[in-house]
């Protein structure tokens, strides 16, 4: 389950050339440690001096800026622009602003365009958990090979090219096209028995495994099982479509057996211009299994296993997708140490002290509930309120441990704590993945 989708395909009225981010002189590479959360990776930037917390989206042309929060920030050079992407609504107002200083570590340019949404309906933070100001694109990859290590969460940097392909040696190099400033591979999709040449998006903005889109692919035809699901949220709106498995994905010599996939409805990609031949993406779920480095100036792209490969692929087996619905004063006791005190002449009277103090926890709710899902046949519905999971209060939790318990054993049984209307309640359901790998 993808919460929310990352594919944001923007299509700008203008494109306005730039250097980018450059590696200073007498440096070889530079390392970027990264935040990985629900397989979206995140890296700390200052734009204009002012810090910025950016997704790292291959599936995105520009640098986009869509929450500032209660920060300062002064944008050069403004004037208006329309986009159009993902969703079942209209398109959406912005700005572009020239001239900017990025910064991403040691990386800079001067002179960095962004595009900004003024929509602030569109900000995803708190399904994610952490403050999130925006997306980085092509403009991180243009320059240099870029190294993305999932297990380590670091991003490396090379500044010359003998050096990457030096670093890349025990890697497969597999051929991809940069069109529209985004990375494309072939693959063979085999949905049932057929097996289909396949021109994907290699979208690192995306955290399931792979999309498709059943209106671009001659003769499609989806055979149960499947289940109906909310997808996600574009730049026009929510997406809805179908989930489900499909045998095989090959790309190089590499094959992925029984993998997730999202249909998105017609409605919901209506509005794409997508390039020739292009039916989907593939997407962090399949991405992360990989030591992955691009090259987009050479057009290929370099693949290692990691040691996740082999691990199967699970649907959310709740139902349930969360959000972070703020922070929270909570009392925390504190025992100290036990102290001797003089009381009446008795040296021997020892008293126990104790004390409070308070600390900001995060509060998390049901941000959708599937439908005949075994959490929604439990009872709990959109906007609860979590109080415990499994006997541990849900402040000491992230989103993170959220998702992974929703995706870690089939037959666990989870036991909420929620509050709805300021009632406390109690429920709990037994995790059942929709679509088995045996199916």
């Amino acid at each position: 389950m993808k919460y929310p989708v990352f594919i944001l395909l923007f299509f700008f009225n203008l494109i306005f050339g730039q250097n980018g981010l450059q590696i200073p002189e007498n440096t070889s590479q530079i390392k970027i440690p990264f935040r990985l959360i629900n397989n979206l990776i995140f890296i700390e930037s200052e734009i204009n001096g002012i810090p910025m917390t950016l997704l790292l989206d291959t599936g995105v042309s520009e640098t986009i800026i869509f929450s500032i929060e209660e920060k300062e920030i002064t944008l050069k050079n403004t004037e208006k622009i329309n986009f159009t992407g993902l969703g079942e609504g209209t398109e959406t107002q912005g700005l572009v602003s020239k001239n900017n200083k990025l910064e991403i570590g040691k990386l800079l340019d001067n002179s960095h365009t962004l595009y900004i949404i003024l929509n602030t309906d569109f900000n995803f933070s708190s399904q994610i958990g952490i403050p999130v100001n925006g997306i980085i694109g092509y403009d991180f990859f243009e320059n240099h090979p870029v190294k993305i290590d999932y297990q380590k969460k670091r991003i490396t940097l090379y500044k010359d090219r003998v050096l990457a392909k030096r670093k890349t040696k025990n890697y497969q190099e597999i051929p991809i096209s940069i069109e529209n400033n985004k990375p494309y591979l072939e693959a063979q999709v085999q949905l049932k028995s057929d097996n289909k040449k396949s021109k994907l998006l290699i979208d690192t903005g995306n955290s399931d495994a792979l999309w498709l889109f059943p209106n671009k692919i001659e003769n499609f035809q989806l055979g149960a099982p499947f289940f109906e699901d909310y997808l996600g949220r574009g730049f026009n709106g929510d997406i809805h479509g179908k989930k489900s498995r499909i045998s095989t994905v090959n790309f190089g010599s590499f094959m992925l057996n029984k993998t997730t996939v999202s249909l998105p409805d017609d409605e919901a990609i209506k509005s794409l211009n997508l390039v020739t031949n292009r039916v989907g993406s593939v997407g962090d779920e399949i991405l992360k299994r990989f030591d992955v480095v691009f090259d987009y100036k050479n057009q290929k792209i370099y693949l290692k296993k990691n040691k996740d490969f082999d691990d199967p692929y699970h649907f959310n087996m709740s139902g349930l997708e969360f959000k972070h619905q703020g922070m929270q004063w909570e009392k925390i006791w504190v025992s100290m140490d036990e102290k001797k005190h003089k009381k009446n002449e008795d040296e021997n009277a020892v008293f126990s002290n104790f004390q409070y103090k308070f600390q900001l926890k995060p509060v998390f709710a049901i941000a959708a509930c599937r439908p005949n899902s075994p959490a929604d046949q439990s009872g709990l519905k959109k906007d609860d309120i979590i109080l415990a999971i499994n006997g541990k209060p849900a402040s000491n939790l992230s989103l993170q441990d959220l998702i992974n318990l929703m995706k870690s054993e089939e037959g666990k049984e989870i036991f909420m704590t929620i509050s709805r209307n300021e009632k406390k309640m109690d429920f709990s359901f037994i995790l059942k993945d929709p679509i088995p790998i045996s199916e």
